[in-house]
């Protein structure tokens, strides 16, 4: 059985010292290995930005997309061989800008895999730009008179969306993280977490210590129910999304591939995929 270790590479990660995307890095692989995964059996596929480094820096297959596209080639792998498990990584930026769209797609269809977004509410990579989720006021190169956008807010989203699982935490609770990402591995469905990553060179406001101050911890609050979700949504607007646990979990819900008419649970690369010259023949003739 694979160890945390295994899920390791010789790959020094280049993030700035501090950064919150360590932590991430360190809980999806003890969460792998927690769940019992040997390294071969997962997938991991990212977009750009600073957190899209993450797919070289852990011991298991490997993509780093465009853009933005991190869940359309995801799920693509899902449904190519759904005995992967398939996560999907990518910044605020990332998934709530130039990929929004498939954001919400990927979380309605339900396909079975795991997008975690590292949250730092700026453009880290490209050196400190407002991104959708900065907030009103927020200065930066791009908005030096203060941001006069409201921040999105991904989690009333993704209720919105039909999402069934949604968690959020914190880089700094290593604890809480891996829990919830091993929950969300084994959530036969999309899981989305959205996980504050502070980042430290560009963004002086909403720092490890501003989020120690302001977060709420779900565990804290007695009957809460997160399998209730009127519940969970007047809980994220009631703290400004700045809640962290499992908000939401629906396990009635069929995932996506399992509603494909003569999809197979086997691999592409264990299925018998031989074809006649003449069903061939007939197949190409239907797109001439």
């Amino acid at each position: 059985m694979a160890t945390l270790k295994d899920f390791r590479n010789n790959i020094k990660p280049n993030w700035c010292p501090g950064c919150g995307d360590f932590s991430i890095q360190a809980a999806i692989q003890r969460a792998s290995a927690n769940v019992g995964l040997e390294p071969e059996q997962l997938a991991i596929v990212s977009g750009i930005g600073c957190s899209g480094r993450i797919s070289g820096y852990i011991n298991a297959y490997g993509f780093h997309g465009v853009h933005g596209r991190s869940l359309p080639i995801a799920q693509g792998l899902k449904m190519a061989n759904r005995e992967l498990t398939v996560l999907a990584a990518g910044g605020d930026g990332d998934g709530f800008a130039i990929g929004m769209g498939h954001t919400v797609h990927a979380i309605r269809r339900n396909i079975d895999l795991t997008y975690i977004v590292m949250d730092n509410q700026i453009y880290g990579l490209t050196k400190g730009q407002t991104s959708p989720r900065s907030s009103e006021g927020f200065k930066t190169k791009s908005t030096p008179a203060g941001s006069i956008e409201t921040a999105l807010s991904p989690l009333e989203v993704a209720l919105a969306a039909g999402a069934t699982f949604v968690a959020q935490s914190f880089s700094s609770n290593l604890k809480q993280l891996t829990a919830l990402i091993e929950a969300g591995m084994q959530h036969k469905g999309f899981a989305f977490i959205n996980v504050f990553s502070p980042c430290v060179t560009f963004n002086k406001v909403n720092t490890y210590d501003w989020f120690k101050e302001n977060i709420v911890d779900l565990e804290e609050i007695p009957d809460y129910d997160p399998s209730n979700r009127v519940m969970a949504m007047t809980k994220i607007m009631e703290t400004n999304g700045l809640l962290t646990g499992l908000i939401y979990q629906n396990t009635s819900k069929t995932s996506y591939e399992n509603l494909v008419p003569g999809f197979k649970e086997e691999g592409l690369a264990k299925q018998n995929l031989k074809i006649s010259q003449e069903d061939f023949n007939k197949l190409v003739s239907e797109f001439i």
